[in-house]
């Protein structure tokens, strides 16, 4: 009933929204992140990328929904000052109660006070804010297509609207992209110049450390280093000379040794000195033999030529020892140089070998030189790109379909709503229900009663409207006196409806307590609940009417010296009761009233005062007796006690005690007050014949019945043997 009854209303709530709602219009334009500017993009920037994986064009999404180009749309089109853009910005309550606030103000009736900046400001952000309220921006499946679309109650308002933010969309992405290129070529600057210090200080320094340690440089080598290359070369001459003039002079000296003096010697052969003497020693040899062979060897004419010829051979071996000593005096030159050219050598491999040491600084230093002199060429390169890149309007980005003013309302989508509304009614209902349930602690079921008590289930007493008894018997004439005089006709339900059932349980209890109690002359049985208000008094009436009107021998006893409920349904006319029995020794037997119906026998309780030691004489020896007395003469003894929770009566009479009847009332008391009245009087409960659920809805009853349980049966088939 709960969930129908939660649709139900959400059904006519979700009717009156859809009729009251205001008629919205939704227009959409398209953003596709154009990959076929990529190349260009790439060549004309090189702050920023393009656009190619998921996470940016998500990342384009979030610009898209950014405070920027909400600030942008709303001044570009003056939204703060915008009526139709107004209205759509709040709710119907915030409108009254700005209307309202304005009204209150008193001032602004008379005067208008212009708008401080922080109101402006204030406007502004209220208005970007409803603009991204009603803004959607959704990517098309695996395109790079943004669809963007804005809900207005104006057609055309969000037709404008949503290409402004399109066109926003592409301003700030130039913007973007000009203010990256303008901050980076700012940077650059700054960095440039740096660089230029940098390396005009690390080029001074070079030259500096070059001076300092004497590394004068002819092009890409060192002067030292040129020199030694140069003086290795000369000595290697000077020692080939050196070589070349020792082996000229062994070859002559071995010459002038042996005597040869026409031995062959190439200055022998240059010189002219030489070549005329042998001439003429040829010369004189010839006609010496000449002359030998005409006019014989003795000739003095051959003679004196032979002596010309000995002559001419001497002055060739002086001139061969001339040669010679020329040839000592080059061999002298050539080691003097030699040596000189050693002596150099050995000087400029030292300072060669000093300046190489010096020299790993210097390639330091000429390295961080050539660092910082290229840093420098490559920021000013990349400074003069981006001087060039701000000029150029270049984006990954363009609208591809530009929104035009709908024709029919986009909002409120009427069976959506409706539907909506049945879930949420349903889930509504289903929630209290759900609480309900969880809330609901009590005794509904004979199930619950088993589970939680491990008691057996007697059986419900529905609860029965109040009503006043038309056979109380008439005592303004003294009869009657001695007659049980019901008030209310509950008390005599059992009688009045046998086959209802509450007589039907009563009739339960019974069969209970004849085979637990089997063996006894007179059964005396209890009446108890866990909490005053639960009815079990109503319960011990009606079950001793129902024992007498069967034929037993029955004595209804009111037990509760505090609160007797039992008195006050059937014997309220009463004088004298149990507690003149049991305090003066009065005979019950004249006090009883007695039903002639039935034949039910009643031992009331007249307290006429409080009794603090109740327990006390419901415990006492007199009781016993009394219980005793009466036992003779009945079948069975029924007394209505105390409830078990607040007070100890019950429990000091336990003993006498043959059987309990546990009366509990349905949906009121808590299982858990019932289960912890039962653990703490564990004698009560080995007695306890079983539960009465009293005071049952029946209506609702049939909400907690299931499929063979002892409600279900009494639901089923009730119609069939009880009365109408």
């Amino acid at each position: 009933m709960i969930v129908a009854a939660a649709v139900a209303a959400a059904i006519v709530l979700g009717l009156a929204y859809i009729f009251t709602a205001v008629p919205l219009y939704t227009s959409n334009v398209s953003v596709l992140i154009d990959q076929g500017n990529r190349e260009v993009v790439q060549q004309l920037s090189t702050i920023g990328g393009v656009v190619d994986d998921e996470g940016s064009v998500l990342s384009q999404v979030e610009l898209l929904k950014s405070d920027t180009i909400a600030m942008s749309v709303v001044d570009k089109l003056d939204l703060t000052n915008d009526a139709a853009f107004a209205s759509a910005g709040g709710s119907v309550i915030g409108t009254m109660v700005g209307t309202l606030r304005s009204l209150a103000n008193v001032s602004s009736w008379f005067v208008v006070e212009p708008e401080t900046s922080d109101q402006v400001e204030a406007k502004r952000r209220a208005a970007a804010n409803t603009l991204l309220w009603n803004m959607e921006i959704s990517r098309v499946g695996r395109t790079y297509v943004l669809s963007i679309s804005y809900t207005s109650p104006s057609s055309s308002l969000a037709a404008k609207i949503a290409n402004a933010i399109g066109e926003a969309y592409l301003v700030d992405k130039l913007n973007s992209k000009y203010e990256a290129t303008r901050r980076a070529s700012g940077w650059l600057q700054d960095r440039i110049a740096e660089l230029r210090q940098k390396a005009l200080d690390s080029d001074l320094a070079v030259q500096k450390f070059r001076s300092s340690n004497g590394l004068v440089a002819a092009g890409s080598v060192l002067v030292a280093d040129q020199q030694l290359s140069e003086l290795n070369s000369a000595l290697i001459v000077a020692q080939s000379d050196t070589a070349k003039a020792e082996a000229r002079l062994q070859r002559i000296a071995q010459i002038i040794a042996s005597g040869q003096g026409d031995a062959i010697v190439t200055d022998v052969l240059d010189s002219s000195i030489s070549n005329e003497l042998r001439q003429k020693y040829l010369d004189a040899s010839k006609r010496e033999a000449q002359i030998s062979d005409r006019l014989g060897v003795n000739h003095i004419q051959a003679i004196r030529l032979r002596s010309e010829m000995t002559e001419y051979n001497r002055l060739m071996f002086e001139e061969v020892n001339r040669i010679a000593e020329s040839y000592k005096s080059d061999l002298n030159v050539a080691k003097a140089r030699e040596k000189s050219l050693t002596d150099s050598v050995a000087q400029a491999t030292g300072i060669s070998a000093t300046a190489s040491e010096t020299q790993v600084q210097l390639r330091e230093l000429e390295r961080e030189a050539d660092t910082y002199k290229n840093m420098y060429q490559t920021f000013l390169q990349r400074y003069q790109e981006a001087i060039q890149q701000q000029s150029f309007p270049v984006t990954e980005a363009r609208i591809i379909t530009r929104a035009a003013a709908p024709d029919s309302p986009s909002h409120p989508r009427k069976p959506l709503v409706l539907a909506l509304f049945v879930i949420i009614g349903a889930a509504v209902g289903s929630g209290l229900g759900a609480f309900r349930e969880f809330r609901d602690r009590f005794f509904r079921t004979g199930e619950q009663v088993r589970d939680v008590l491990n008691l057996e289930f007697l059986g419900i007493a529905p609860i029965v409207a109040p009503a006043k008894a038309v056979d109380a018997p008439d005592s303004s004439d003294g009869r009657g006196i001695g007659q049980v005089r019901k008030t209310h006709a509950v008390s005599n339900y059992v009688i009045d409806h046998p086959l209802s059932a509450f007589a039907e349980t009563l009739r339960s209890a019974k069969i209970a307590a004849d085979l637990a109690l089997t063996g006894k002359s007179c059964k005396i049985i209890g009446v108890v609940s866990s909490l005053p208000g639960e009815g079990k008094s109503t319960i011990a009436v009606n079950f001793a009417e129902l024992l007498a009107g069967q034929g037993n021998r029955t004595v209804l006893i009111d037990g509760d010296l505090r609160n007797p409920g039992a008195t006050r349904a059937i014997g309220r006319h009463a004088e004298s009761g149990l507690l003149e029995v049991l305090i003066d020794n009065r005979d019950p037997q004249s006090l009883f009233l007695r039903n002639d119906r039935t034949k039910l026998a009643f031992l009331p309780a007249v307290v006429r005062h409080r009794i603090p030691h109740s327990s006390e004489l419901l415990s006492s020896a007199r009781m016993r007796q009394v219980l005793a007395d009466i036992s003779n003469t009945a079948d069975y003894i029924i007394i209505d006690l105390p409830p078990l929770g607040p007070v100890v009566d019950a429990r000091a009479i336990a003993g006498r005690i043959d059987g309990f009847i546990f009366v509990t009332e349905w949906g009121k008391t808590a299982r858990r007050v019932v289960r912890q009245v039962l653990a703490s009087d564990p004698y009560v409960r080995d007695k306890c014949l079983g539960v009465v659920l009293n005071k049952v809805d029946q209506e609702r009853m049939k909400l907690y019945r299931a499929y063979g349980s002892s409600e279900y049966y009494y639901s089923r088939y009730s119609q069939y043997y009880q009365e109408g």
